[in-house]
């Protein structure tokens, strides 16, 4: 019986960490999270424990305790920069890892999506992703005014009005996905020419209109920028139930979901998997990844009473859609490959405190596994398809 695949890991950059207190953690450096220095040295820090890609939150507004509407608090981080200018800012600092901004396809034309992750391909040599988020958020509609939404509290999700908007948003979403899948494509491999002698630059004829006709989306296409280096960079959505599993295995190369136990894990992988066969992709790869926040400490008691030490200065427990894992790097390995066995083929980490918990998953966990044959001693691949055994796909407009 051969040996399981090396299991892929990811980082979730957000602001200070995970934890609404994170920011009054020492180390944190609260007065540095709006600068370049500081998100170059995080990914930095996660190239340096050989992870497969990180990925940056993002969202039209401010952070909230609340679930679907702002909140009124001034003791925690509110505020972010952008998620794919902060991409393509540490892009040529850095070799080898995956950039994965978040884009809301809900409010953002995908054709200014696909020439911002073609752009950040280029930037990055290969190395761009990006998760397509949904939002319902009144507060974010207004800022466009084309658009309202109906008041969605958390436990209006699962009446007939939330369901039929949650479905509406995730096929927009899918919608959104396609659209810029063609326009990566609507450039052929070969169409640039650059032919100093003849005068001639491009191949016209290698430029192909997409003529996308939606409910959602009319865009008639070519790009203004040609195919990006990987063919199609990596796309990844996060779900937590049957519609986003939907999005996943329809329209995702990686898609990150939120069990608490392995029997949970094994049920969501068997869904995602069904979606995709139904989709007609059954043979095509994808990626489906285990989210955990983490908070990390050579001693168990040390990590959970860190959280608890943050829980005291937020005023209260914090949770999560993802579980929470208090422990040692070692406890968390053996937990990473429990869970593999249900199907995950890799981890998205979220730093509790990320001045904390980003070097005990790159100086903790990352050895740990390397020493029980489950990760990678140097990257292995140049760009981020490769790096998660990807192929380049064939342009869908290239004539064969």
């Amino acid at each position: 019986m051969s040996a399981p695949s090396p299991l892929h890991l990811a980082v979730a950059l957000d602001g200070t960490g995970w934890h609404p207190a994170a920011w009054r953690e020492p180390g944190a450096r609260p007065d540095d999270v709006f600068t370049a220095g500081y998100w170059a040295g995080l990914v930095a820090e996660a190239e340096r424990g050989l992870l497969d890609f990180v990925t940056f939150e993002d969202a039209f507004g401010p952070q909230s305790s609340h679930v679907t509407e702002p909140d009124e608090r001034t003791d925690q981080v509110r505020g972010r920069l952008d998620a794919v200018l902060i991409a393509a800012r540490v892009a040529p600092l850095t070799r080898h890892i995956g950039l994965v901004p978040t884009v809301v396809a809900t409010h953002t034309e995908p054709f200014h999506i696909s020439k911002a992750i073609a752009t950040l391909d280029y930037v990055s040599t290969g190395r761009a992703g990006l998760r397509v988020q949904v939002s319902a958020r009144q507060n974010e509609a207004a800022h466009f005014g084309r658009r309202t939404f109906p008041s969605l509290r958390a436990e209006d999700r699962d009446t007939p009005a939330g369901r039929e908007l949650i479905a509406e948003l995730f096929e927009e979403a899918a919608d959104h996905i396609e659209v810029v899948r063609r326009l990566w494509d609507s450039w052929e491999d070969d169409a640039e020419i650059r032919d100093v002698v003849t005068g001639r630059f491009v191949d016209r004829d290698k430029l192909h209109y997409i003529d996308f006709e939606g409910r959602h989306f009319s865009v008639k296409g070519p790009s203004i920028t040609p195919r990006p280096p990987q063919g199609q960079p990596v796309v990844s959505a996060l779900a937590h139930q049957s519609v986003p599993y939907q999005l996943v295995g329809r329209s995702a190369d990686i898609g990150y979901v939120t069990p608490h136990d392995t029997d949970e894990a094994r049920a969501v992988v068997a869904e995602i998997r069904a979606a995709r066969a139904d989709s007609g992709r059954a043979e095509e790869p994808l990626h489906i990844f285990g989210d955990l926040v983490v908070f990390l400490d050579d001693d168990p008691t040390a990590a959970a009473d860190r959280k608890a030490r943050l829980d005291g200065l937020a005023g209260y427990p914090y949770t999560s859609d993802a579980q929470i894992f208090t422990g040692t790097p070692g406890q968390l390995a053996d937990l990473l490959l429990e869970r593999r066995r249900a199907g995950l083929s890799g981890f998205r980490l979220r730093p509790g405190a990320i001045g904390h918990d980003l070097e005990r998953i790159t100086r903790g966990l990352v050895p740990e596994l390397q020493r029980r044959g489950a990760f990678r001693h140097a990257y292995e691949a140049d760009t981020l398809r490769g790096l998660l055994g990807l192929a380049r796909p064939a342009n869908r407009y290239a004539a064969v």
